[in-house]
């Protein structure tokens, strides 16, 4: 944006912003009648199209009542992703692809009210003594939020934005990530009550592949959705708890973790447990849950494989209680029935590339045996791949 049309949207911005009376609730007709009387008011106008004088007056309203400018962003359905490194460097994922917007607010204050702007709709605190926070939109996007002295080119804004429609199983075979024979044997596994696990890199598609598999719970059960920030979308679900953590809050509101929120969804009679992601300590709670009688859980971790994600969950544990490896081990093998391992091509193609049976312990070792492999661009049962050297690997090492 030019520096004097720049200039132009602020004193506009001021000025409807004089001419609004904050003690009743304005209408959207309202407040685009005040900022047409304060557009009107300023003889620059004349200096401007009418297709700029209109993208003006849409930015003013969007700094007025929404997210500045980046509520354009969070408009478009076709960006996946919006980045803010500080108040002038915006980037957006569109198709796989990250582009910088050119676009920028006005100044780091701008970008800071927007950002409180967000946590206080979702009743969480973010400030120089915590400047780090997780929230969402209420549209349902995921936010995470970096501020000074933490970000030293900050304030760091990334936001996740999810289909307005979540996808479906259906979906993702036609997308090729995932065959219809590996998602009906997932679909037999999850009325079956196995308790899955999603492992995957950032941005590999966990979160949509659980929602997915989700929707094969039958209708009639109840079902507990534990989650840092909400996300999942489980729209054939009609006996549905949601949980979501609390931080701590300078209101004296204390934290409420996900392992606070695993332990009490125990005491409310769950017939599956859903926890979104398992990042550190509880961890050992969720292979609790698995272990006393709660079968179907499903949850989701990050990893480079199904493997490195054992060796992940055997840490998580160790952060929250001192115990022996191999009763780490033993829990972790008696209550995770299938592995399923998702990860972004060089394409930028989202696939599932293994599933495996974890089958216990054996030489004080958990043991995995794949039982779908992703091998020349395709998901294909393992014994179809006697002949490969990949398949000699797995069967040696077994």
């Amino acid at each position: 944006m030019p520096a004097d049309v720049k200039n132009l949207k602020s004193l506009i911005e001021k000025e409807a912003l004089s001419r609004m009376d904050f003690t009743e609730e304005l209408s959207e007709e309202e407040i685009y009648s005040r900022i047409d009387d304060a557009l009107l008011s300023h003889n620059e106008r004349k200096k401007l199209s009418t297709d700029e004088m209109l993208r003006l007056r849409e930015e003013v309203f969007y700094a007025l009542k929404k997210m500045d400018i980046l509520q354009e962003f969070i408009d478009d359905e076709s960006i996946t992703e919006i980045m803010i490194n500080g108040c002038d460097r915006i980037f957006i994922e569109r198709d796989g692809r990250v582009m910088e917007t050119g676009k920028s607010f006005e100044s780091k204050q701008k970008l800071e009210d927007v950002i409180q702007q967000i946590v206080a709709g979702c009743n969480r605190t973010v400030n120089e003594a915590n400047p780090i926070a997780d929230a969402r939109l209420s549209s349902g996007e995921r936010v995470n939020i970096v501020l000074a002295p933490v970000a030293l080119n900050g304030p760091i804004v990334t936001i996740r934005r999810f289909p307005k429609e979540p996808i479906t199983m259906e979906k993702l075979i036609s997308l090729g990530s995932i065959t219809r024979e590996a998602a009906n044997f997932l679909k037999k596994l999850v009325e079956a009550k196995y308790n899955i696990f999603i492992s995957g890199g950032t941005g590999s598609g966990k979160t949509t592949f659980l929602n997915a598999l989700s929707a094969y719970i039958p209708e009639d059960e109840r079902i507990i959705t534990i989650e840092d920030s909400a996300e999942l979308k489980l729209l054939n679900a009609r006996n549905l708890v949601r949980l979501e953590t609390r931080n701590l809050n300078s209101e004296g509101c204390r934290e409420i973790t996900i392992r606070d929120l695993i332990k009490t969804s125990l005491r409310m009679r769950p017939e599956r447990i859903i926890v979104g992601e398992v990042r550190g300590a509880e961890a050992l709670d969720m292979l609790q849950a698995m272990n006393t009688g709660h079968d179907g859980s499903l949850s989701t971790g990050h990893a480079n494989s199904p493997e490195d994600m054992l060796s992940r969950l055997e840490t998580m544990v160790l952060m929250g209680m001192d115990l022996p490896l191999k009763a780490v081990r033993a829990q972790i093998a008696s209550g995770i029935d299938i592995m399923v391992h998702l990860s972004r091509l060089r394409d930028r193609s989202r696939r599932v590339t293994q599933i495996s049976e974890v089958m216990g312990m054996e030489n004080g070792e958990i043991k995995l045996k794949p039982l779908y492999y992703f091998e020349d661009g395709g998901l294909v049962r393992l014994e179809s791949l006697k002949n490969t050297d990949k398949w000699q690997k797995v069967h040696s090492e077994k």
